[in-house]
């Protein structure tokens, strides 16, 4: 077996590798969804990664998709047989010390220590991950649009202390009704006067986007291979990012999520 491990600022080399790694995850994903006809699409940092870079932003740590609702469910349900054994499916019912709601693809040939979990004891799986977001649709109103913002922020105050939530408490019941509040506002796939939101599972970051924004997907590369991304990534990035999101930025901002980061090769 081979180790390495790299604190806090984590070596190049490593964390390359560690990308290489969680491509390997997104193939396999991408193979899954288009046996199984589930759509998806590169989201956040790995969308800006594929407009800005064609591929990892440098110092990019994670992989980010979403799905549509009904496809994040299915995927759920076959994810266990259709997955090789180098990933673990991560669920609250797979790892019961898993504190998030959404579902992760973690690695079994590498670790990562993220900065909130430095010094914690931490029971659930901390291979480098693949993110995987369920997305709804909701009325295209104000109201609805001030509904959405404020049970997320809700949903914030009691989910896990994660990157964008460093103050949460991690209260699963109260979540739970408050995701459920959410999802009875879902509409399908019909309305393209809908809005599309993440689902109340990915607490960190509300989005409000257009309909004919994600749809139809299409492909962009990213890594050398291609895969499914919003229709106007362009506005799908800007409705995520306050900031100018084509500019470097500078030298010193360009940190990774992790505090720590170890290849395993045992398999």
């Amino acid at each position: 077996m081979l180790c390495m491990t790299i604190m806090a600022k984590i070596n190049p080399k490593v964390l390359r590798e560690a990308q290489l790694i969680m491509l390997e995850m997104l193939v396999e994903f991408d193979r899954i969804c288009k046996k199984h006809n589930l759509q998806y699409w590169l989201d956040s940092g790995t969308l800006l990664g594929a407009v800005r870079h064609k591929g990892f932003i440098p110092w990019d740590d994670d992989i980010d998709l979403s799905m549509p609702l009904e496809d994040y469910s299915k995927f759920i349900q076959i994810a266990q047989d259709e997955l090789p054994d180098s990933i673990f499916f991560q669920t609250t019912k797979t790892d019961g010390s898993f504190p998030f709601d959404y579902i992760k693809l973690r690695s079994q040939k590498a670790e990562i220590v993220e900065f909130h979990e430095k010094d914690r004891d931490v029971a659930y799986h901390q291979g480098v991950f693949v993110d995987i977001f369920p997305m709804l649709t909701i009325p295209n109103s104000e109201f609805h649009q001030q509904f959405y913002m404020d049970i997320f922020k809700l949903i914030r105050s009691v989910s896990s202390v994660s990157l964008h939530t460093p103050e949460g408490k991690n209260r699963p019941l109260e979540r739970e009704k408050l995701i459920a509040t959410l999802a009875l506002m879902h509409q399908g796939w019909q309305k393209e006067d809908s809005k599309i939101i993440y689902g109340g599972e990915m607490p960190d970051v509300a989005a409000w986007f257009d309909y004919q924004s994600i749809f139809p997907l299409k492909k962009m590369e990213f890594e050398g291979l291609e895969f499914s991304v919003p229709n106007d990534p362009d506005h799908y990035l800007g409705a995520i990012y306050s900031f100018d999101y084509m500019e470097l930025p500078p030298l010193d901002k360009r940190a990774t999520h992790a505090e720590e980061m170890r290849i395993v090769d045992i398999f």
